[in-house]
């Protein structure tokens, strides 16, 4: 055999699939619930005003597009520090520009295994399935934490804190820092206290993804957990991204932050830019020019911060109107969960087969486990959602 006739077919990403099934649909009146972007009542994922007049001041000034810095400039480096954590963290906060939330999570977990090859990173069950596919591709053990109540359609605490006491010193243990991907639903402030205790008494270190700050309680109120646990720890990595709240996703605008000592600090810094120089050397700069651009420009940030308050806002109201319409079609409170859920996803607990027919015989695409995406509906087809799902039960 030659080389890539030796290459086995890699299995389909199973939403990349749903998106292909869904574009090839002739049906109008089909609804896309399983990609996870914010949509719109139109359909459409608007660019934001703030970014707009970002890029249209960009054209004007940009003198040059020679690379940016290793870790990606300084300033928005700066700029996600504080919008993250708030201020008193720069001392201890090394960090590094990433392609995206994706490429964040994949430097975080390279400078671990660097760091401490016998590591395990323990990860909610279930997470999102690019968690474990990464982990196993760098040869690194996955270990699962119990997380998610399938019949409550809550959070299974006491199973979460039990597998949690298994954890060993020097383990990686993800978090999702707010609304939680694939499930909606999120710890608690009395929650996180009682988890940050634990690991601080195994000498766990906290590996937080921050894709969703902004989409669940506010931009401040979703940072508030990873920020306790900044406080809490004096290791702590935390992965983020301005897809979602910036809405930028094709820029592939992330950071990753290593909290550590002050004294510390160089070295995780120069470890951090040695991943970037392996992998892809510069991080993408458009993206994180006009997160900067805005972050510092008063007018720009109240203009975004308006804009992805009305995107949160417009999530919560689809969450309401859906768990009402629910309750309506269905007759019972099984789903009155989705109220409560956070961010973009609510996972509905239905059975694949019930999953299948929603597409077979209504059109109505989600992922096989019944995670939606609440920002793919709007007030017409809430009502729609409902019925189907009420006839598939």
């Amino acid at each position: 055999k030659t080389m890539l006739e030796a290459l086995n077919p890699q299995p389909q990403d199973k939403i990349l699939q749903l998106i292909a099934m869904f574009r090839d649909d002739p049906r109008t009146t089909k609804i896309d619930l399983g990609v996870g972007v914010y949509k719109d009542a139109t359909g459409l994922t608007p660019v934001m005003r703030a970014v707009k007049a970002a890029e249209k001041k960009l054209w004007e000034v940009e003198t040059t597009k020679t690379y940016t810095g290793l870790a990606g400039e300084p300033a928005y480096n700066a700029a996600l520090v504080t919008m993250i954590l708030g201020q008193g963290f720069a001392d201890r906060a090394a960090s590094v520009a990433t392609p995206g939330g994706t490429g964040a999570i994949r430097q975080a977990l390279e400078l671990i295994r660097m760091a401490n090859p016998k590591a395990r990173v323990w990860m909610s069950a279930p997470t999102w399935p690019n968690h474990p596919s990464i982990v196993k591709y760098l040869g690194m053990t996955g270990v699962e934490y119990r997380y998610f109540n399938v019949a409550t359609s809550g959070i299974d605490f006491p199973g979460m804190m039990a597998d949690l006491e298994r954890v060993s010193t020097g383990d990686a243990v993800l978090l999702h820092g707010c609304c939680h991907n694939p499930t909606g639903a999120n710890l608690d402030g009395s929650q996180w206290d009682q988890v940050i205790a634990l690991l601080k008494k195994k000498g766990a270190v906290p590996f937080v993804d921050l894709a969703y700050q902004g989409f669940g309680d506010g931009l401040a109120e979703d940072a508030a957990a990873t920020r306790k646990i900044a406080a809490a720890f004096p290791e702590v990595l935390i992965a983020a991204s301005c897809s979602k709240n910036f809405g930028i996703y094709r820029e592939r605008t992330g950071i990753l932050i290593a909290l550590t000592s002050p004294d510390r600090k160089a070295v995780v810094q120069g470890n951090l830019n040695f991943l970037n120089r392996q992998n892809y050397s510069f991080p993408p700069d458009h993206g994180a020019r006009l997160v900067t651009m805005i972050l510092e420009d008063a007018a720009l940030t109240a203009d975004w911060k308006a804009e992805l308050e009305e995107v949160r806002q417009n999530m919560l109201g689809l969450r309401r109107a859906l768990a009402d319409e629910l309750r309506r079609a269905t007759n019972t409170d099984r789903f009155d969960f989705v109220a409560s859920h956070r961010g973009m996803f609510s996972r509905l607990g239905l059975t694949e087969a019930q999953v299948n027919r929603l597409r077979e015989e209504y059109g109505i695409y989600m992922v096989g486990d019944s995670r939606i995406n609440i920002a793919g509906l709007n007030a017409k087809t809430v009502p729609v959602l409902a019925t189907a799902i009420a006839q598939v039960l």
